[in-house]
């Protein structure tokens, strides 16, 4: 079960875009995240007459390190750790460390 998931809002906690805030757009792998917003980087991209494309320079948001980032916690308005809690019903949940509180994908 993955802590952090796709439409979880987080923070960066290290490397250029220390502090910016994002929402996790895809998984790449197991460890890499696209994060909207952070990571960017300027990609030249050449022209494809056969898909209507023009060329040129685009920001692109490149995937960065799950242990670069944290879940962004609405109540305390920090970054908060992700723990496990099994359910009486035997479904887990995520929760906040901080808090307990379970974790809601909006």
């Amino acid at each position: 079960m993955n802590k952090i998931r796709k439409g979880d809002e987080v923070i960066v906690l290290t490397g250029r875009d220390k502090g910016k805030r994002g929402v996790v757009a895809l998984r790449k792998d197991d460890s890499h995240l696209v994060v909207d917003g952070v990571n960017l980087v300027k990609k030249h991209v050449k022209p494809n007459p056969m898909k209507g494309t023009t060329g040129g320079i685009v920001e692109k948001a490149m995937p960065i390190h799950q242990s670069n980032v944290a879940i962004f916690n609405a109540a305390t308005g920090k970054a908060d750790r992700v723990g496990i809690k099994v359910n009486a019903d035997g479904t887990r949940a995520r929760v906040f460390k901080s808090s307990g509180a379970e974790i809601t994908v909006a």
